[in-house]
């Protein structure tokens, strides 16, 4: 077998039969969450306490980093009530940042009309699911879509993954997860998930990411024959 385009062998799409997405870093440009926590979301918390924005962001910061890798840390609804703020109000401020990454669409539609079934499987909370979704179109092409927040485990624990599974029956044997987040796909290949792919640039306005030891793509056009 001819490997001159080492490119297409990322995934083996004929060993696969479900495909499960992350959305915000690798359907979604990371670019408008990075914002939205480190900036705007700090901007607008100064304003409310009447403080520098400098001495607003350092504690903001400080809150996030204890709520790391946490269902709290992915909810508008935690957020909203810890900041006295109206988190989906100031999403909306900044929607237009907003972005697809390139060939998202091409490769959804590519894979739906090989007929494999297609989750999105995210931690997003599902109030910013039905705003990027909205914004995007790209719900029209999912099978399921599942946000942590159902499952009451967030994607970098097993306890996700085992729920998952009691929902969606998939084989993780003829199984694909395509993400940007390393814990979520070092969980997914602790509990057997075997096609594992990961997003080197999921902000596009920062530098790439070492995604060592998992293959990456820049580009959803890499997956398209």
């Amino acid at each position: 077998m001819s490997i001159s385009n080492p490119k297409r062998l990322l995934i083996d799409f004929a060993q696969v039969d479900t495909i499960l997405l992350d959305m915000d870093g690798t359907l979604l440009d990371l670019h408008f969450d990075n914002h939205f926590w480190q900036a705007h979301v700090p901007r607008r918390y100064a304003e409310a306490k009447g403080i520098a924005e400098d001495e607003a962001r350092a504690e903001l910061m400080a809150r996030y980093r204890a709520r790391a890798g946490t269902l709290e840390w992915y909810s508008v609804d935690f957020w909203q009530d810890e900041l006295a703020l109206d988190i989906m109000q100031l999403k909306e401020e900044i929607a237009h940042l907003i972005q697809v990454h390139p060939a998202v669409g091409d490769f959804l539609a590519t894979m739906r009309a090989r007929g494999k079934r297609l989750v999105l499987a995210t931690n997003a909370h599902h109030k910013s699911i039905t705003l990027k979704m909205g914004r995007t179109g790209l719900a029209l092409h999912f099978d399921a879509i599942v946000s942590s927040h159902a499952l009451g485990c967030p994607k970098e624990t097993q306890c996700f993954w085992h729920r998952l599974r009691e929902i969606e029956p998939f084989d993780p044997e003829r199984t694909a997860l395509i993400d940007d987040s390393l814990p979520v796909l070092n969980a997914a290949r602790d509990f057997g998930i075997r096609h594992l792919l990961a997003v080197r640039t999921p902000d596009t306005r920062r530098p790439a990411n070492d995604t060592t030891p998992y293959p990456a793509i820049d580009s959803f056009a890499e997956l398209l024959s």
